[in-house]
């Protein structure tokens, strides 16, 4: 590949990386071999890309990040496996963000319009969907799942294999080690279930109705002394009136680690 005005001239861009014309890479960047950036992406300097790896369009990186590096999991023997990333994320200075292991899905994915904050790490297959925000140094350990709209305060440790479910919110310094359900917020260490992101509805279009039937079912999981399943009974009766509630339950059914309470 050919020098570019876009790309500084002490970047380092391995000659197989497929880089679009209109990407813009600054000085002592390293983009390595396996790595594919989609067009629209400006990537700041002081950058390490290594693949394989799939970058969408649009996306910003900023200074001193690491994004697509081995995982440091004892199990990796140097797989092949690889990290995607959507379309329209911010992810800023000193992300770390490693690709998957073999022993799960091989991939760590990023959904699209993401706000990844200073210093966040993303571990090995770790799925984060789409419009979430991650503050300053929260901290997903390997095979975490991260459903859409959720907000990670800064210092959030998740456990790995957890998964926090879609309009989640977890307080600054939770330190999550079962899995939440959609619509909750979660806070302390460890995290328990507080409320639900009631304010998080709003600003997304939640009607008043929705929200209060969300908060009915909070209400049946935290506040009845009932089991998962004898909640999830009661849930189905409310979804039948408000769909919405549908969400709460299918991040309780797929549970593996059980829920914070």
């Amino acid at each position: 590949m050919g020098a570019r005005p876009l790309i500084d001239p002490q970047a380092i861009v391995h000659p197989d990386a497929k880089v679009a014309d209109d990407v813009s890479i600054g000085p002592w960047t390293t983009i390595g071999p396996d790595v594919e950036i989609g067009p629209g992406c400006v990537i700041a300097s002081h950058v390490v890309i290594k693949g394989p790896t799939v970058i969408g369009a649009n996306n910003q990186i900023y200074q001193f990040s690491s994004v697509g590096e081995d995982t440091p999991d004892l199990k990796y023997k140097g797989e092949p496996t690889r990290l995607v990333i959507g379309d329209n994320n911010i992810i800023r200075e000193g992300v770390t963000i490693h690709r998957g292991t073999v022993q799960d899905r091989s991939e760590t994915t990023i959904g699209s319009h993401n706000l990844i904050m200073a210093y966040v790490h993303i571990g090995h297959d770790s799925v984060l969907g789409d419009h979430c925000i991650l503050v300053n140094n929260a901290a997903l350990a390997g095979h975490v799942v991260i459903g859409d709209w959720a907000i990670l305060s800064g210092f959030t440790l998740v456990h790995q294999f957890c998964s926090i479910g879609a309009h989640s919110f977890t307080g600054m310094g939770s330190a999550v080690g079962k899995d939440v359900p959609a619509f909750v917020m979660v806070n302390g260490a460890p995290a328990a279930a507080k409320s639900i992101n009631s304010e998080g509805l709003r600003r997304r279009g939640y009607t008043k109705d929705q929200v209060a039937a969300i908060n009915r079912a909070f209400k049946i999981i935290y506040r009845r002394g009932l089991t998962v399943d004898e909640a999830l009974a009661q849930l189905a009766v409310l979804a039948e009136e408000q769909p919405v509630v549908n969400l709460m339950i299918d991040s309780l059914k797929s549970s593996k680690r059980g829920i914070v309470r």
